[in-house]
């Protein structure tokens, strides 16, 4: 039995990871939402990137993005990603590790649809992770594409959401004399049983 209580009491990770944002939505000066998210390429090297955590659902963790990026690509090829989302404000972190789907559907419809016309045209425009000779190619393809899909452009089939399901979160609040709290839930897959454990800081 470990002794939860304060920033750390509760039965639900997911409850808890969208206390601890809502409390950094009100401290944190910019994108509350990012995440350092971790994959792994071809070769086994590790590769990380900060992206916006989009949504916390009642099993997972939700963002999106171009599905032939580097990360789109190392995602398809192992199922598996890890993300760090840290508030220097709040002195807290959350760590996630898990297996990856994608999320798409009309879920990933409603969210394109909810962002700025710029940004639905921008994601038709960009070969994300491609190589790219000037900025001026780009806003080419830019007006090209705004052009061509008007001013309701529907979700690019390369682009929507991924969901990370964890195996494992951890939760971690900065202590004095590097006395840091860590609670670490683990648990075999979706839908089994959550088990915590204090860890040493």
């Amino acid at each position: 039995m470990t002794d939860r209580n304060g920033i750390f009491a509760g039965d639900d990770p997911f409850v808890l990871a969208r206390a601890w944002l809502a409390e950094a939505e009100t401290t944190e000066p910019n994108d509350p939402n990012a995440i350092a998210l971790a994959t792994v390429d071809a070769a086994g090297l590790p590769d990380v990137r900060m992206v916006l955590l989009k949504d916390i659902e009642a099993d997972g963790f939700v963002f999106y993005t171009n599905y032939d990026s580097a990360k789109g690509q190392q995602i398809a090829a192992t199922g598996t990603a890890a993300f760090v989302m840290h508030w220097k404000s709040l002195r807290r972190q959350i760590r996630v590790r898990g297996p990856v789907m994608r999320a798409e559907g009309p879920e990933a419809d409603a969210y394109y649809a909810s962002r700025a016309l710029q940004s639905r045209i921008g994601a038709w425009s960009s070969r994300q992770s491609q190589p790219l000779d000037s900025r001026a190619t780009l806003l080419a393809e830019v007006a090209r594409q705004g052009l061509r899909h008007g001013l309701h452009p529907a979700r690019p089939p390369f682009w929507g959401g991924f969901r990370i399901t964890p195996v494992q979160i951890e939760f971690w609040a900065d202590g004095a004399f590097r006395l840091h709290d860590r609670f670490q839930w683990r648990r075999a897959g979706a839908g089994a049983p959550w088990t915590v454990t204090r860890l040493q800081p």
